[in-house]
């Protein structure tokens, strides 16, 4: 399976997870809970690379635990805290794949959809269509960010390249002066340094363009 299936999957499991726990014996220990997963978001961050896939789905996994469980514990659909949705569809998109936010939204539509009593009210209805509003600029945004995060790349590899081809180039035509030094004897070698000299020139100029 590839890599935005699996983290798809794992999500999905996550806000099942997030709708099933209030209904348990063990949402009495929500502040806990809440806190040991933070517990589990610092270690996480000091085993694994910062920067790795593996911290970034666990710390997406704890976000949506974490912002679902405070939702569906005051009020699902009535909460104050609502909003957290939305901020939780764009950390999603950041943090993981931007085809994240669609199957995170499709997720929490049909979930908020059955814990919803039978003959609500369009205005119920509000804050879910909401979620399918938000997320054309979640994946949007998404996408921006992974488009930035590989020109920077490629901007530290041409970088690299850019040290990597000046410092051959100068070793290379510094040898051949440092050695028409060392042997000069008359005109010829001095013509052989302007050559090189002439060389490294035109080189620079035309890597520069």
């Amino acid at each position: 399976m590839t890599k935005e299936i699996v983290h798809s999957l794992v999500l999905v499991f996550t806000i099942v997870l997030t709708f099933i726990f209030p209904k348990t014996n063990l949402a009495s220990y929500e502040l806990q809970i809440t806190a040991g997963l933070f517990v589990i978001l610092y270690l996480a961050k000091k085993i694994f690379v910062p920067e790795s896939s593996q911290s970034r789905l666990i710390e997406s996994v704890i976000f949506t635990l974490v912002i679902l469980g405070i939702i569906n514990s005051t009020g699902g659909l009535s909460s104050p805290f609502f909003f957290l949705n939305y901020f939780l569809l764009f950390s999603l998109s950041l943090l993981l794949e931007p085809i994240i936010s669609i199957t995170t939204t499709l997720t929490l539509i049909i979930f908020f959809l059955f814990s919803l009593p039978a003959n609500q009210s369009f205005s119920t209805l509000l804050p879910i269509i909401s979620l399918a509003f938000i997320t054309p600029f979640a994946l949007y945004l998404g996408e921006e960010h992974r488009k930035n995060e590989k020109l920077k790349v490629k901007n530290e590899k041409t970088k690299e390249e850019t040290f990597l081809f000046l410092s051959l180039l100068l070793k290379n035509h510094l040898k051949n002066i440092k050695e028409a030094i060392e042997n000069f004897v008359g005109d010829h070698e001095l013509t052989s340094i302007r050559k090189s000299v002439s060389r490294m020139e035109k080189l620079i100029e035309k890597f520069e363009k």
